[in-house]
């Protein structure tokens, strides 16, 4: 399966079980921006990190090649003027030529075309404009509950150790970004999920399998028990490093 399509079934799981994105990420990159500046939202998918920064005033260019998850970013945002959502990738944006302020990728960088997606950066961005590429990165060994998870994602991932994000090194990541590297920033993030909403994140990940599929029913009577075993007043923590890789392309 293409990569931008291996969301297309799980797009209202991915809207209601990932996290969304700390305030304070999102007021250090807004920091130094001019007033109405231009942000593109690479891989936007749903609009999670769209969100914030259209609620701001910046003007957003939302570039999504999943139809599924660009109709559910219209649905959501499509009624606020500084919010244009567009069909391309990140190695064929769409946006004009220097006129981005902010280039944003949540959770999407490690499925691009590392060199096409740096030319298309570099083409679209404005002298100086600096790119941010950011994880909520899922805490494994944080709490019993979270070592748990972990051990049903190794136990029913389809292709868990392919796709996981945690695979693109630091180094590589800072090369992207050319001879002087990047910035790493980190950030406290959490989830606190009810059952449903457990289900839904976990459902949300491509490497999981769907229902009808061998693995699907014990998957999820295994996430039962972990719920069961380690809720609080029915809900239960998900713990991240929310991880901000931040410079200008050099």
């Amino acid at each position: 399966m293409q990569s931008t399509e291996r969301f297309s079934s799980r797009v209202g799981a991915y809207d209601k079980g990932r996290p969304r994105y700390p305030q304070a990420l999102v007021e250090r990159l807004c920091r130094d921006l001019p007033d109405r500046a231009r942000v593109a939202d690479i891989g936007a998918g749903t609009g999670l990190l769209s969100l914030p920064f259209v609620e701001r005033g910046l003007q957003v260019r939302a570039v999504e090649p999943n139809v599924a998850m660009r109709q559910a970013a219209e649905a959501s945002l499509g009624q606020h003027g500084n919010f244009v959502s567009l069909p391309g990738t990140a190695e064929a944006t769409g946006i004009e030529p220097a006129s981005i302020d902010l280039l944003i990728v949540g959770q999407a960088f490690h499925w691009f075309d590392r060199e096409a997606a740096r030319r298309e950066f570099a083409r679209i961005l404005k002298p100086g404009a600096p790119v941010a590429l950011i994880w909520n990165d899922r805490l494994s060994d944080s709490s019993a509950f979270m070592r748990g998870y972990e051990e049903l994602l190794q136990t029913f991932g389809t292709d868990y150790a392919q796709v996981e994000h945690r695979n693109l090194r630091p180094a590589q990541l800072s090369r992207f970004f050319g001879p002087e590297g990047c910035r790493l920033l980190v950030f406290d993030n959490t989830q606190e999920l009810d059952h449903e909403a457990l289900e839904a994140r976990l459902s949300s990940s491509s490497y999981t399998p769907e229902p009808g599929q061998p693995g699907h029913r014990p998957m999820l009577e295994r996430l039962r028990q972990l719920f069961d075993l380690y809720q609080h007043q029915g809900r239960v923590r998900f713990d991240y490093d929310t991880l901000l890789y931040l410079a200008p392309l050099s």
